[in-house]
């Protein structure tokens, strides 16, 4: 496996957090600071290195089962920490996040999985 593989996986995966908090908090018309950012998606980011701690997602990051538990653990950890920290945790949000983090998470791993085959295919 190429050795960028990981780095930009885990920077995809950040991103994908940091863009989840982002649209979250401009959808609730919340101030857009750096700070209120970090603290909206601190819980997440925490499950998500937890996640990433993993050796069955650091073994194939790029994969969709990868996907599946980064988006587990990123979900999970993320809900707990956000239930301690505000003392409630909406149904409703549960739903749009887990949602919105299953696009953002396993979603860019099936478009790169698509692309990649398209490209092995175009090179045959």
């Amino acid at each position: 496996m190429d050795r960028r593989i990981p780095l930009l996986a885990v920077a995809a995966d950040v991103v994908a957090v940091l863009v989840f908090a982002a649209v979250g908090r401009t959808n609730h018309a919340e101030a857009f600071d750096v700070a209120g950012l970090l603290t909206t998606a601190g819980p997440f980011l925490a499950g998500l290195a937890l996640a990433w701690a993993t050796p069955y997602v650091r073994s194939d990051p790029a994969s969709l089962g990868s996907g599946a538990a980064v988006l587990a653990g990123t979900a999970l950890v993320g809900f707990v920490l956000r239930a301690i920290l505000l003392g409630r945790l909406p149904i409703s949000f549960v739903l749009v996040a887990t949602v919105s983090l299953a696009v953002l998470l396993v979603g860019w791993r099936g478009l790169s999985l698509l692309v990649a085959r398209r490209v092995v295919g175009s090179s045959r």
